[in-house]
């Protein structure tokens, strides 16, 4: 293993840490209060999209494509700390293009699209002119097993007919969505791993009904947001399938190896700043006529905080290393270890930040109340901690994996 960044990547995080200092950082306060203070609480801010301008034309644009045709051409090593700067704010990464679920779904496309998908869907994704949802989630079923979807995908001469009840389908109600990635069955009496297929649905298709928007702690993350949606006899050309019927478990494995590692370097960036916020305020504010940094728990917190920051980091650069040299499918233990890892890790260094801070940690005034909602909620999505511990509890004991010396 070597982590030693070449120039390229370095230079790389000089101008991504100096966009974030310049221009994201400031952002965040208007635009939260164009959310909450304006008439339209799922209209887009347009500081977000200035942002994107500027970025696009310094070049920092679309850095997480592997596919130099696409985008910067780096591997997942390489935008590893890119994300993790670009997660330090929770409007950053959309600056940039890198935001989930479009990263996700642009590498679908570029992967699994067809020429014409790709002209029709990734070419304005990749302008940033749309965005997209993922609907695979649903309320009837448990979905951490994904072959328990019910939503069925029917082939009715030159159309699929789409039916069955989404929910979390994050980014749905954000008005430039405009393409949803749906999975359900198209054989449900195939293999067990056959029966799932995607199939692009675009999200005005008639039938396509956005029932709620589901809320986090009791917010509902405008303008994105994550909505509740009706599917009903919902018919679109059969040339939207991805790669072909059967094949959605194929595509869900390519789509979560590198977005799981996404998600992770972003909340060690967000559990960072949190780390930073937290020293700063622990030597600012006094309490008992001293410093709260003269306490000796305090100090060990931000110790401890430091040492699982670190773990963490090393542990996704590890799995992101191991991706790029072997692929996904020899990576999935290390991709499960960090996605029980890093979700947790932030949770707690967030949640020491947030009791340092007092009322105002749980308030709107600083970013920690929405940061510690988003961490909690990652230990769910991509599939819960438990199923991660179990998939690599199974395979570490088919493998006889109970002590390993080995460094790869």
């Amino acid at each position: 293993m070597n982590f030693a960044w070449s120039e390229e990547v370095v230079a790389l995080q000089k101008r991504v840490t100096a966009f974030m200092d310049k221009h994201v950082y400031a952002a965040e306060k208007p635009y939260m209060e164009f959310v909450e203070n304006g008439d339209d609480r799922w209209a887009i801010p347009p500081i977000m999209e200035e942002l994107k301008e500027k970025a696009k034309a310094e070049g920092l644009w679309n850095l997480f494509m592997p596919d130099p045709e696409f985008g910067a051409g780096l591997n997942n090593l390489q935008y590893a700390p890119l994300a993790e700067i670009m997660g330090r704010s929770l409007i950053g990464s959309e600056a940039f293009n890198c935001s989930a679920p479009d990263t996700g779904n642009m590498e679908v496309l570029v992967q699994y699209g067809s020429k014409e998908q790709q002209e029709q869907w990734l070419k304005p994704l990749l302008a940033g002119e749309i965005r997209s949802a993922f609907a695979m989630t649903e309320p009837a079923v448990a979905s951490s097993d994904a072959t328990n979807i019910q939503s069925s995908i029917m082939r009715d001469g030159d159309d699929y007919v789409i039916n069955g009840r989404k929910w979390w389908t994050s980014g749905a109600l954000d008005p430039r969505c405009k393409i949803l990635i749906f999975m359900g069955k198209t054989d449900p009496d195939g293999p067990r791993h056959q029966q799932q297929s995607m199939i692009l649905v675009p999200i005005d298709t008639p039938g396509v009904q956005l029932l709620r928007p589901m809320r986090v702690f009791g917010t509902d993350d405008a303008p994105h947001g994550h909505a509740e949606i009706l599917f009903e006899n919902v018919r679109v050309p059969a040339s939207n399938i991805l790669l072909g019927e059967g094949r959605g478990f194929e595509i869900a494995q390519g789509r979560l190896g590198p977005g799981r590692i996404h998600h992770c370097m972003r909340l060690v960036g967000v559990a960072q700043r949190a780390l930073e916020l937290t020293a700063q305020r622990a030597q600012e504010r006094v309490a008992f006529k001293r410093p709260l940094i003269e306490m000796g728990s305090l100090r060990q917190d931000l110790a401890d905080s430091r040492c699982e920051i670190e773990q963490a980091r090393l542990l996704t650069l590890y799995a992101a290393d191991k991706i790029d040299r072997e692929g996904v499918k020899n990576a999935r233990d290390l991709i499960g270890m960090i996605k029980i890892v890093a979700p947790s890790m932030a949770q707690k260094v967030i949640d020491r930040a947030i009791q340092v801070h007092g009322g105002m940690g749980v308030s709107q005034d600083t970013f920690l109340a929405s940061a510690y909602a988003y961490a909690r909620s990652i230990r769910i999505a991509d599939g819960p901690d438990e199923v991660h511990k179990e998939s690599l509890t199974r395979h570490m004991l088919k493998q006889k994996q109970y002590i390993s010396t080995k460094i790869d």
